[in-house]
Parts: structure tokens; C-alpha cells; sequence
């Protein structure tokens, strides 16, 4: 799974978090996103090489929390 927009690090994608920037997951060919639960994500998006990984906390389609 994916995070928009495409961070290039995981501190940058918890700095935006933090801050309040808009953001979503999707998951390119792999159906719909959970609205509740937690999902992996990585990034950068390819073709770059993914280089960070994290866990996310989604509650009503909305990110809640990065570890």
C-alpha cells in the first residue's frame, strides 16, 4: 500500500502527518483500501526502490497514527 502524495522518506511522510497534510492510501490493483484497521505502507512509489516502511492506523478512512 501506498501513501499520495509520494514521500520520499518516512520522516518526511511523519512531518506531513504531523502537520496536518492532506494525504491518502491506495493500493494500485489490489482493490479498495480498509477504512478501519492497520495497514503497511511503503515508499517512494516505484519505479524508485522502496526504501521506507511503516505501519499506519486508519479509523474512518482517515490516518490516525504512523509507527
Amino acid at each position: 500500500m501506498y501513501v499520495d502524495p509520494n514521500f520520499p522518506t518516512k520522516k518526511a511522510f511523519k512531518e506531513a502527518f504531523a502537520a496536518g497534510k492532506p494525504m491518502y492510501l491506495f493500493q494500485p490493483g489490489l482493490g479498495t483500501v480498509p477504512t478501519n484497521g492497520v495497514v503497511s505502507v511503503e515508499g517512494p512509489h516505484y519505479p524508485a526502490a522502496h526504501s521506507w516502511y511503516a505501519s499506519v492506523t486508519i479509523v474512518d478512512g482517515k490516518i490516525t497514527k504512523i509507527t
